[in-house]
């Protein structure tokens, strides 16, 4: 399974971006989808997950109410919305996926295979 990333950019404090994770060589539409965010000098921090099907997501508590995960299985993507930006939201992007679980995966370790990252930075 492969994961490309991308979507990632400069944006001002307030902008919105939205990022995209394509997946291939496997099967996405049975596959729970992450995203992860790590910032210089800090742990990799959850930031959203959705189930198999798109009818459960989950979000860490720094982007509730921002950032909207979404997920076209016909496309093999995953979306992460990302509006009202703030500049503690500067980190590298990463999505993950487990395949064949039904369930939305909050834990970075449960996830079996990682994209690339692509670098949000928001300036003030």
């Amino acid at each position: 399974v492969q994961l490309q990333a991308s979507g990632g950019g400069l944006v001002q404090v307030g902008d919105s971006l939205r990022l995209s994770c394509v997946a291939s060589g496997g099967t996405f539409s049975s596959a729970a989808m992450g995203w992860f965010r790590q910032a210089p000098g800090k742990d990799r921090e959850f930031v959203a997950a959705i189930n198999w099907n798109g009818g459960s997501t989950k979000y860490g508590d720094s982007v509730k109410g921002r950032f909207t995960i979404s997920r076209d299985n016909a496309k093999n993507t995953v979306y992460l919305q990302m509006n009202s930006l703030k500049p503690e939201d500067t980190a590298v992007y990463y999505c993950a996926t487990r395949p064949h679980n039904v369930l939305v995966i909050p834990t970075a370790g449960l996830y079996n295979y990682w994209g690339q990252g692509t670098l949000v930075t928001v300036s003030s």
